[in-house]
């Protein structure tokens, strides 16, 4: 918060310099105009409050920005952004783009990498046709750019995160009126509300109103961040284990997938293959089970509906936010530091998600396996490096918690495998496709993996004799290390060792 009012009044040349800082040499000279032609009275008025009064120029120059990013231009833009919804996608989209442009991205994808992520994800479809009872999905999947992910896929993280927004936006609003009183609200209001030409709506003096534009603003801006981060990792539209797309085959990301096996120092080419046959294999059990994104759907609103706001926590980060900042607002809209998520409604809800995200997981991992072994050399390394990406935790796992407050277990990938394995083993594939039709259906996982264990997976529904009991449990290992250190290079190191899955077979 800016410091009180020191008493001392400000000089002419001061609130000129400000106005000049805060909105430019022409519009700060044309509000420098409107100044000195007002009544002695009001001048003098406005003067006494001193420059302490006034926000800082960057502050000012801050909002100004993010409201034109996001296209709040006029009355009717800022209306219209408020009825369609608690967050301002064209900003988040936006801010996303610009990260896409700072990282070097590609404007738009290589014939040659076309070529080869078109071959690949048509290859993957003939693959899984021995191993899966699913048919093709009609249509053809996309190609993209960074770029053109953010703008397929940001509508829908907007989508799972308005909820939350929602109930951020009025705790906002709550905490400035019935908190922070008088003293917040007179600063907005004066500061807004006099004769100096700041470009704010009228109908937006008000701190409670103002405020929820804000909250709309910074949290579009967390989620254009996150999504701008996220663009620079992901592979295809199911990395996150739920359909982001509205084209239900699926895409790649060419350009991330030749930095992903350079790191690895995999040819390409096998990279490609394998990243085409989970993009594949997502997208025909997303299409042929028409329930499954719907229960998505509904878990992650039901746990986002059920996020309740610590209005202390919220009250200090606004106390030390710069007011007119949406940057610096942003702390008092991230869940780390101000959500709550303890009700027994959310831990159901994050049961079931965390239960669903692993099945599907699961289920991909065990068809991916059979259909590309005969195919892909490093189909092994592949996997477990895959593997042990997903128990550390990645950028889809730090946006879920940030922008929904989820903070899925990392250890869950393997044991649904080892599930899926076990009743490929004992009903084929058709029996195991088959438990898709219903929700009922799917066998059970462990209700609490204990980290360490050697029969964490025995307690499943579904567990014939041979199937692997007695193996070291590597993301239990692994999230143990990360709770006790929270240290990303020890899980690295923790599964140095690790046997591969075909070893086990």
């Amino acid at each position: 918060m800016r410091p009180a009012n020191d008493g001392e009044g400000m000089e002419d040349n001061e609130l000129h310099q400000w106005l000049i800082e805060s909105f430019g040499p022409i519009q700060g000279e044309l509000a420098w105009k409107q100044f000195s032609s007002l009544p002695d009275s009001i001048r003098d008025q406005i003067m006494s409050q001193g420059v302490e009064g006034l926000p800082k120029p960057s502050e000012v120059r801050s909002l100004a920005e993010a409201l034109t990013a996001g296209g709040l231009n006029s009355m009717g833009d800022v209306h219209r952004t408020m009825e369609e919804g608690p967050i301002n996608v064209k900003l988040a989209q936006s801010i996303a783009l610009n990260k896409t442009r700072d990282a070097g991205s590609q404007t738009m994808v290589s014939a040659e990498d076309g070529a080869a992520a078109r071959r690949a994800l048509s290859e993957a479809n003939l693959w899984l046709d021995s191993v899966i009872e699913f048919d093709p999905v009609k249509g053809q999947p996309d190609v993209l750019t960074r770029s053109e992910w953010v703008e397929k896929t940001l509508p829908s993280w907007a989508s799972f995160a308005a909820p939350v927004a929602e109930s951020m936006n009025d705790a906002l609003a709550s905490v400035i009126s019935e908190r922070l009183g008088g003293a917040l609200g007179g600063e907005i209001s004066g500061m807004f509300a006099g004769p100096v030409p700041i470009p704010i709506p009228d109908d937006l003096k008000d701190p409670s109103t103002l405020m929820k534009l804000l909250g709309n603003t910074s949290f579009a801006m967390q989620l254009g961040g996150a999504a701008g981060n996220l663009s620079t990792e992901v592979h295809g539209s199911f990395d996150q284990g739920i359909a982001l797309l509205k084209n239900p085959a699926g895409a790649l990301i060419p350009e991330n997938i030749t930095a992903y096996a350079k790191e690895l120092e995999i040819d390409r080419g096998e990279v490609m293959s394998f990243l085409a046959l989970h993009e594949v294999a997502h997208a025909r059990l997303f299409a042929a089970v028409q329930w499954l994104m719907p229960r998505f759907e509904a878990l992650i609103g039901k746990y986002a509906r059920g996020i309740s706001i610590d209005l202390d926590a919220m009250e200090e980060q606004l106390r030390e936010a710069e007011m007119m900042n949406p940057e610096s607002i942003a702390g008092a809209v991230n869940l780390a530091k101000v959500g709550l998520s303890d009700t027994p409604e959310q831990q159901e809800a994050l049961a079931g998600l965390e239960r669903l995200l692993a099945l599907v997981d699961g289920w991909v991992d065990c068809v991916v396996w059979r259909a590309g072994m005969a195919h892909i050399p490093h189909i092994e390394q592949l996997r477990e490096m895959m593997r042990r990406e997903r128990a550390v935790g990645g950028p889809a796992e730090l946006t879920f918690e940030s922008l929904l407050g989820l903070k899925l277990r990392p250890k869950r990938l393997r044991e649904a495998a080892d599930v899926w394995e076990s009743i490929t083993f004992t009903e084929g594939s058709e029996g195991r496709d088959g438990k898709w039709g219903h929700p009922d259906l799917l066998p059970s996982l462990g209700d609490k993996p204990a980290a360490g264990t050697t029969d964490d997976g025995s307690d499943a529904t579904v567990s014939p004799a041979g199937a692997a009991d007695t193996k070291i449990d590597w993301d239990a290992e692994l999230s143990k290390l990360l709770d006790e250190d929270g240290s990303d290079g020890d899980g690295s190191d923790a599964g140095d060792s690790t046997p591969s899955d075909g070893e086990d077979k």
